[in-house]
């Protein structure tokens, strides 16, 4: 691209990182004068190192804690329609390998080299957050080449989220073509859900946890499952369709829990599906009251340590979640706990879990470690894209 402004790390920073594939350029490792910080948001730059040496092209937002997002290490390359539509093909050509149905996270942000750009496809229509200020200022030519690739006939634009805010990004949310008539179906590990694309969590559903939920439909034959923080009845509905005797979905969302019934009579296992409205935490107690057990235990709450300085609190919020919990699980029954938080990792959070089992009065064995599918993936260099962990316990007295 020629003619582009210079964001140049400062001398003594260390440009090693970006070289060997971290994407992020940070505002105390470059040199912001006034020049620098009047770039708009979401324009293009040439990156340079100390030495004025090109290190490729990055998307900069001087308002934000990460100045420069890297887009290409090519210094010389041309970010256009022709090359998002490559970016997109390369995503997904994998997805059609990886899935049956066109249901699944089709671009995962820096990992599929779209920097901040989420795309979640529902068969013929797609979500997209753009949660980076190059894609909010391109979104219109982001959305017309994701219809050019992928056929999509529906695109629906999420300007939701904390990492909009962090952006200096207006919250927003949007039909940005073709017609949405309710909340669309979607298949998966054999139960059929429903996602309301304009008005639920995120996207709608939670792709990330397909091979979790398929986990736990391995264990559920003939179980009495509790799904807690269920959303639309990830976990639960995919029990039933493994052969659940019975599934309990407790979440504090009414209209979740609705689009989860609608996904339980759409698969054929409402007489087995049944919800409770309520705070997690009360119910967990509650439960427990009323004597119940479960064969099966899910919970997978929300990121309860969305960064570093909630890390504490966070891994005291998993640590009671584990605790209230396990009691509820039959001896020799089975607890899955799970964790979106990527502030945590996985030796952090599989020794909360551990602690609040114990505190909870039960032992137990972990049979199993799952993370995001491969719709998910990680760049190795960028710890922030692998995010989820769900750990299965075999729990005894």
């Amino acid at each position: 691209m020629p003619d582009l402004p210079i964001l140049r790390l400062k001398p003594k920073a260390e440009a090693r990182a970006i070289r060997h594939g971290f994407p992020w350029v940070f505002a105390n490792e470059c040199v912001l004068d006034r020049r620098t910080r009047a770039l708009p948001a979401g324009g293009f730059a040439q990156l340079q190192d100390g030495m004025q040496r090109p290190l490729g092209i990055v998307t900069v937002n001087p308002a934000s804690k990460i100045v420069g997002r890297m887009m290409d290490r090519d210094p010389q390359a041309q970010i256009d329609g022709a090359w998002i539509a490559a970016r997109l093909r390369r995503a997904l050509a994998m997805r059609e390998q990886l899935y049956t149905t066109p249901h699944y996270r089709l671009i995962h942000a820096e990992a599929d080299g779209l920097p901040g750009v989420v795309i979640d496809r529902f068969g013929e229509a797609a979500v997209i957050q753009p949660n980076a200020a190059w894609a909010e200022r391109q979104f219109d030519l982001l959305a017309a080449v994701l219809a050019d690739v992928t056929g999509v006939q529906v695109i629906v634009k999420n300007g939701t989220g904390r990492a909009r805010a962090l952006e200096g990004l207006a919250e927003e949310t949007a039909l940005h073509a073709g017609a949405l008539d309710g909340p669309v179906q979607v298949p998966m590990n054999g139960a059929t859900y429903l996602a309301d694309l304009k008005g639920g969590q995120k996207t709608g559903l939670f792709y990330d946890q397909r091979d979790n939920h398929a986990f736990a439909a391995r264990l559920a034959a003939g179980a009495r499952v509790l799904d807690v923080f269920a959303h639309v009845g990830g976990f639960a509905l995919a029990a039933l369709a493994g052969g659940a005797e019975s599934a309990l979905a407790v979440d504090s969302s009414q209209p979740a829990l609705a689009l989860a019934e609608q996904g339980a009579a759409a698969s054929g296992v409402a007489e087995r599906f049944a919800t409770r409205q309520g705070d997690a935490f009360a119910t967990l107690e509650a439960l427990a009251q009323e004597g119940a057990r479960f064969d099966l235990v899910i919970c997978d709450p929300p990121a309860f340590a969305p960064n570093k300085d909630a890390l504490t609190a966070g891994l005291r919020a998993y640590e009671r979640v584990a605790r209230l919990a396990a009691p509820l699980v039959a001896d020799g029954g089975y607890l899955g706990l799970c964790s979106c938080s990527h502030a945590v990792d996985l030796g952090a959070f599989r020794a909360a879990s551990a602690r609040g089992i114990g505190r909870g009065g039960r032992r137990g064995q972990i049979i199993h470690t799952g993370f995001a599918g491969p719709d998910h993936p990680q760049l190795p260099q960028l710890a922030e894209s692998g995010y989820l962990k769900s750990v299965f316990f075999r729990l005894t007295a």
